[in-house]
């Protein structure tokens, strides 16, 4: 991969890299690789390479992948030794990556390949990031769509950047951008968060993204819930201030039937004694108690993984690896 970028770098020729992390997509995967392919060759004055990082799939995905790449000398294939994680394998495939231009997308065809050449120019023109905006998604459910608007809503509510609703992964970062995010090195990663905030000048391309080709989904509700969470932790400590007006609330309702309960008790004489204040107590406290201890245990987690500085990912593959099958 060296070699190519020295090739590259000697025709003065621009070099894109393209990055696409792989799991579980041994039904679409060729039929990615094959529309890729075929607009790429018909750019002009842009040399190439494709990365593909294998999220420790589980069918034959790595099979399909290493035959492709015995075929074409701009493919080069990373295999992770399990799942790590959408956003971990784009995070190797930009450590990988030596192009002037990066490109993320995804393998299931929902990212469509016939928006790179409008990237590219967008690039060219001098945009540092130049991100695909899906305006809808055909075939996606109405509770989606609801709750994927609720969560940009959110993350722009509390945290100190704003991302434009339908921003996903599908962007291009020129050479300083791409830079700037490897020096961020957190284990919980939100790409699309990452991106928005080393900030620079960046282009939005509308697109509408096509029903899924073949295949199933891998973002399932627990996986996006996780990548929610993550974001919105990562992001921000609003959720931390958030947890003192809930806190305070709780009390403040408290306090509006312990009132209630002095009240009933002087006017009707109904209440058993004792009771009504018992509860009073039980509701402020837990209220207090609960909240807090769930949100500050969110980010006590997050600190404990990080100190521990593991490393985000174990490959069993690299390129100069390249099998037949899978190990």
């Amino acid at each position: 991969m060296n070699e190519a970028k020295q090739r590259t770098d000697a025709t003065g020729l621009p070099f894109l890299s393209i990055v696409s992390p792989c799991y579980n997509e041994q039904e679409v995967i060729q039929s990615f690789y094959e529309k890729l392919n075929r607009i790429l060759t018909l750019l002009s004055g842009i040399r190439y390479e494709i990365l593909f990082i294998d999220d420790g799939s589980s069918d034959e995905t790595l099979s399909i992948l290493n035959r492709i790449a015995a075929t074409d000398k701009h493919v080069n294939i990373y295999s992770f030794s399990r799942n790590f994680g959408h956003q971990v394998a784009l995070t190797a495939g930009i450590e990988a990556a030596k192009g002037d231009a990066v490109l993320m997308m995804d393998s299931d065809l929902q990212h469509p390949p016939e928006l790179i050449p409008v990237m590219i120019e967008k690039w060219k023109e001098g945009y540092e990031i130049v991100s695909a905006v899906r305006e809808k998604t055909e075939g996606t459910s109405f509770l989606k769509n609801v709750l994927s608007k609720a969560f940009y809503k959110t993350f722009n509510y509390l945290c100190g950047i704003k991302i434009p609703e339908g921003v996903a992964d599908f962007c291009l970062l020129s050479k300083r951008a791409h830079q700037e995010l490897l020096k961020m090195n957190e284990l919980h990663r939100f790409l699309r968060g990452m991106v928005t905030w080393i900030g620079f000048k960046r282009a939005f391309i509308p697109y509408v993204a096509k029903e899924r080709f073949d295949g199933k989904s891998k973002y399932n509700a627990t996986k996006m819930i996780s990548m929610a969470k993550d974001a919105l932790f990562s992001f921000s400590s609003k959720p931390l201030k958030l947890a003192t007006c809930v806190g305070m609330a709780i009390t403040f309702l408290g306090l509006l039937y312990l009132n209630w309960i002095v009240i009933r008790f002087f006017i009707v004489g109904d209440l058993v004694l004792g009771w009504g204040s018992l509860i009073c107590v039980m509701l402020i406290l837990g209220g207090f108690q609960i909240t807090f201890m769930g949100l500050i245990g969110q980010y006590i987690a997050r600190i404990f993984e990080e100190v521990k500085n593991r490393p985000l990912y174990v490959l069993k593959q690299k390129p100069h690896e390249t099998h037949d099958g899978n190990e």
